[in-house]
């Protein structure tokens, strides 16, 4: 009560000394405003990039910034085992279907599958998606970075992007030509050694397959060990790796449970944001800049609230117009994957273990030592391949889980079985994501466009083919029983296709809708140093910049993105490594 009283006297003060007619409610807003908290960075966004942002900012002890986050902490009472359900990493599938840490987007009923509605997991609490993916670490192929930099990402070609990869990573095999070994986030390969991943490995090799002992290193093409951001038997997302050492820092703050309603200006020159935080209404100033890595949706989605966009889409919702650019919101890519199951004829699987009272002994060893069958996702072997000759680098990958999963997990497995996660890595299918309403809480509309090109259903044919060729190699004889899915009814190309249609979803990483370009490319959204074309002070750094998909898995791209983008805002040079060696094939002319 004294401080609202004495606030009020100012006000009145104010008042009296500028002589004007506007109430003392107003002059207390102003007021309010005025003392509205100020940093030199605001971050929308405490996951894969954005922890990596607060982190490497605030290693200058005179730069300030301010982290926002939409969904809660990732521990309970300071305590990992308290939160088991995010921190275990075979664990994963509960957060994956709990809207607690969960934006749980839906798309659009997509025309070319059936009308299916799609789901799409993405993550709203510290650490973001890391916190809820399947922890496998692949950085795709280098091709992808020289292709970005042919796309206009001029400074993002793979001799650039490569020393930021191991500058995060610290790899439990050491460091080498490609692997980092003192960064903050930690890599591991897989300790199970289960049979079924050695017969998957063994039955590539036997269909004529190349093995690669690092798929992330000087050879993607072939079948290895997976890499994982696990440590100690735990996930090891970015809030691990960077947000929590950093939090101690008094030039850091970090919120929760606060959601960004819209960005503010002067002009086009961003100052700050508005947000939402126990129910009131409140400003957040960067004196320096306003910074979005709320990833593939929320990004594009706060542009556009924040009147940023297509103009015409906008003036249709009456949100006034602070920059002309259409690309937003475009551009949208994802992978989309396809289980190919298969009966065991031995009872290996992770069938047994997912009864309710094994799952009590696995639980309670995890809580106990980090140790046991908790302390994996269990994804620890897979590969990459290509579709056809002529291919000049994989664009088909694979990802080899000695269990069943249904309905991303929300469905019990009903038997002894193994599958394959299959999908093709750069689909010409592109899609788009709009507003729906001004209403920040509103998800947007959400189009892939899935398997919206012929390209796209003949790679998907070729999946299945070619899954259903390497479960025929002699390795898997004494484990293969019939096949579940797609089952042996399922043979002619039609009939692959509609097993397509009904059943492959999203591996779950949507990109690419605020483009990196140049200025001259009217898709852009951001320019190779991250900045809004057409505004200022105003970054986007996530998965959304990618001009195009990578061929793999999107976690440990996105922070390598967040690594480079804050030496840019340091204004470092840019680190380079020239002629780092990467294999080619010896031929195109066969597929393998």
């Amino acid at each position: 009560m004294p401080q609202v009283t004495g606030a009020l006297l100012r006000a009145r003060r104010l008042r009296h000394v500028l002589g004007s007619k506007f109430s003392a409610s107003r002059a207390l807003a102003q007021l309010s405003a005025e003392n509205a908290a100020s940093h030199d960075y605001v971050i929308v966004g405490a996951g894969s990039a954005g922890c990596v942002l607060a982190s490497r900012l605030t290693e200058d002890p005179l730069s300030t910034v301010l982290l926002l986050e939409a969904g809660p902490k990732d521990t309970l009472l300071g305590s990992k085992r308290l939160m088991w359900k995010i921190h275990m990493p075979a664990a994963l599938t509960y957060n994956l279907c709990d809207e607690s840490y969960n934006w749980y987007y839906h798309t659009v009923p997509q025309k070319r599958m059936d009308n299916r509605v799609m789901y799409w997991p993405r993550g709203r609490v510290w650490g973001g998606s890391s916190s809820l993916n399947a922890m496998v670490y692949i950085r795709g192929h280098a091709e992808d970075y020289n292709r970005w930099s042919r796309e206009g990402a001029v400074g993002w070609d793979y001799e650039h992007c490569l020393p930021y990869f191991k500058k995060a990573q610290t790899h439990e095999l050491g460091p080498d030509q490609y692997r980092g070994g003192n960064g903050p986030l930690h890599v591991s390969r897989g300790k199970t050694n289960h049979p079924l991943h050695r017969a998957f490995l063994e039955a590539a090799q036997q269909a004529g397959y190349p093995f690669t002992d690092d798929m992330n290193g000087y050879q993607q093409e072939g079948f290895g060990w997976m890499d994982m951001t696990i440590h100690k038997g735990q996930r090891w997302s970015t809030a691990s790796a960077y947000l929590r050492p950093a939090i101690s820092r008094p030039n850091l703050s970090v919120t929760e449970k606060t959601i960004v309603t819209k960005i503010l200006f002067q002009g086009t020159k961003a100052i700050g944001v508005e947000y939402m935080e126990n129910g009131q209404r409140k400003k957040a100033f960067a004196s320096k800049e306003v910074i979005l890595s709320g990833g593939a949706i929320n990004s594009p989605q706060l542009l556009m609230l924040s009147g940023i966009g297509n103009a015409d889409d906008l003036k249709k919702l009456g949100i006034p117009v602070i920059c002309h650019l259409p690309g937003v919101g475009q551009n949208l890519q994802d992978h989309l994957e396809v289980y190919v199951q298969q009966r065991c004829t031995k009872p290996i699987t992770l069938y047994n273990a997912q009864k309710p009272i094994n799952m009590v002994k696995i639980g309670l060893e995890w809580l106990w030592k980090f140790t046991g069958e908790g302390a994996t996702a269990h994804l620890e072997s897979g590969g990459f391949i290509r579709s056809q000759a002529g291919v000049p680098h994989p664009d088909i990958q694979f990802h080899f889980l000695p269990s069943q999963v249904i309905d991303h997990g929300r469905a019990a497995s009903t038997m002894e079985a193994f599958q394959v996660h299959v999908g093709p890595m750069r689909s010409s299918s592109i899609g788009w994501l709009k507003l729906k309403t001004t209403n920040p809480n509103d998800h947007p509309i959400i189009e892939p466009n899935y398997m919206s090109t012929e390209r796209d259903i003949w790679e998907f044919r070729q999946c299945v083919k070619l899954t259903r060729e390497i479960f025929a190699q002699k390795a898997f004889e004494k484990f293969c029983g019939p096949e579940i899915q797609p089952g042996d009814h399922v043979q002619s190309d039609k009939e692959i296709d509609a097993f397509i249609r009904q059943k492959a979803d999203s591996a779950y990483h949507p990109s690419c809708t605020c483009k990196m370009g140049q200025l001259a490319d009217s898709s852009a959204v951001v320019d190779p140093q991250t900045k809004v074309i057409g505004v200022e002070n105003l970054r986007v750094v996530d998965a959304s910049i990618m001009p195009s998909v990578v061929s793999g898995n999107l976690n440990a791209p996105t922070i390598m993105i967040a690594e480079k983008a804050a030496d840019m805002i340091k204004g470092l040079p840019p680190l380079h490594e020239r002629n780092v060696p990467v294999y080619r094939p010896k031929t195109l002319e066969t597929q393998r």
